[in-house]
C-alpha cells in the first residue's frame, strides 16, 4: 500500500467562515476606552509575563508609570510588526496557495479557504494599525517606521531563497507564524488587559486559531506530497525560520529601555542576559511548541534526519 492511500482525509476549510470571521461578525470598533488612566490602575497593555525584562530591580524601582510606558512601546512595535507581517509575510504565504505556485497541485476547496483567509489577515492589519496609532498618539511614541528585525531578517531569507524554491519557503513562513501566533494569542488573551485592546487581541484569536489549524493541514497535504529534495529543504528553511521568531529586536528594544529614562548599566544587563544563545534556545523551544505539533502530526519526524536536525538545535529531545 502506497503511502498516499494511507492519506488522511484533509477538508481545507474555515468552517462557518461567513458568520464567525471577525471582519464579518464582530460588533468591537476597537477603540480605547475614556477611563484609560483608570482601567490602568487594574490593567495592562501587553503582559508583562511575557516581558522578562520588567522584573528587573531598576525597572521595579521606577514605578508603575515606566511600567506602563515599557509595555505600550511594546505593544504598538508588537501591533506594527503584525500589520508587516499581515500583508507582507501570511497574505504571501496565501497567494502560494490561491495561485498555484507551489510544488504540488492543491485542491479547490483548499484554495477556496486560503481566500477567506486573506480577508482574514487584511482586516487583521487594519485593526492592529488602528489600535497602534491610538496608543502611539496616547504616549507620543515615535521612530516607528523603522524595519522590525524579525521582518527584514524574514525577508532576506527569501531574497536568498532561489527562484524554484521561493514559494514554498514563503508558504513555510505563514505556516510557522500561524501556528505560532495562534499559542502566543491565547496566552496574552489570558492577562487583563485594557478594553479596545483586550477586544481586538480576542477577535485576532478567534481567527488565528482557526487559521492554525488550515495551515497545519496544508503542511501536512504538502509534506505527503513532496519529494525528497524539498522534504530536505523544508526541513532546513523550517529550522532557520524558527531561529527568526526567537531572536531579540536588541535595536528597537534599546531603543524602548532608554526612552524610558532606563540606565545605559541596566539596558546592557538586560541585553546581555535577553541574546545568549541558551535564552533563544528556551524561548524557541517553549514557544514553538504549536509549530512543532504540527511538524509531528504530519509525519516530519518520522524521518530520523529530521529528528536529529531539530534536537541538535535544542528544540526537541534527541
Amino acid at each position: 500500500m502506497s503511502l498516499l492511500s494511507q492519506a488522511p482525509a484533509f477538508e481545507f476549510s474555515l468552517g462557518d467562515w461567513n458568520t464567525r470571521a471577525s471582519v464579518r461578525a464582530s460588533a468591537h470598533d476597537y477603540r480605547l476606552p475614556d477611563d484609560v488612566a483608570q482601567q490602568l490602575e487594574t490593567r495592562h497593555w501587553f503582559p508583562p509575563a511575557f516581558l522578562p525584562y520588567l522584573a528587573h530591580p531598576a525597572i521595579e524601582a521606577a514605578g508603575r508609570s515606566v511600567v506602563h510606558r515599557l509595555t505600550a512601546n511594546h505593544l504598538v512595535h508588537f501591533l506594527d510588526y503584525t500589520t508587516l507581517l499581515e500583508h507582507r509575510i501570511v497574505n504571501r504565504a496565501v497567494e502560494t496557495i490561491v495561485h498555484g505556485e507551489l510544488p504540488v497541485a492543491v485542491p479547490t476547496s483548499m484554495k477556496t479557504a486560503a481566500l477567506q483567509l486573506y480577508t482574514d489577515e487584511g482586516y487583521h492589519a487594519l485593526f492592529s494599525s488602528q489600535v497602534a496609532e491610538q496608543i502611539a498618539n496616547l504616549y507620543a511614541i515615535t521612530g516607528r517606521r523603522v524595519m522590525p528585525r524579525r521582518i527584514t531578517r524574514m525577508n532576506l531569507l527569501i531574497a536568498r531563497t532561489g527562484q524554484e524554491q521561493k514559494p514554498l519557503a514563503c508558504f513555510l513562513l505563514g505556516f510557522v507564524s500561524e501556528t505560532i501566533i495562534a499559542r502566543e494569542l491565547l496566552d496574552v488573551c489570558r492577562d487583563s488587559l485594557v478594553s479596545g485592546v483586550n477586544d481586538m487581541l480576542r477577535d485576532h484569536l478567534t481567527d488565528e486559531a482557526r487559521h492554525s489549524r488550515y495551515f497545519t493541514e496544508v503542511f501536512h497535504y504538502l509534506w505527503l506530497h513532496l519529494d525528497p529534495r524539498q522534504r530536505m529543504f523544508t526541513a532546513t528553511t523550517l529550522l532557520e525560520i524558527l531561529e527568526i521568531f526567537f531572536e531579540v529586536d536588541e535595536h528597537w528594544l534599546q531603543e524602548s529601555l532608554c526612552g524610558a529614562g532606563i540606565a545605559n548599566t541596566t539596558v546592557r544587563e538586560i541585553l546581555g542576559t535577553m541574546t545568549t544563545a541558551q535564552a533563544r534556545r528556551q524561548r524557541a523551544r517553549a514557544g514553538s511548541l504549536a509549530t512543532l505539533n504540527a511538524l509531528k502530526k504530519a509525519g516530519f519526524f518520522a524521518e530520523p534526519q529530521n529528528q536529529t536536525l531539530f534536537a541538535k538545535a535544542g528544540l526537541i529531545d534527541g
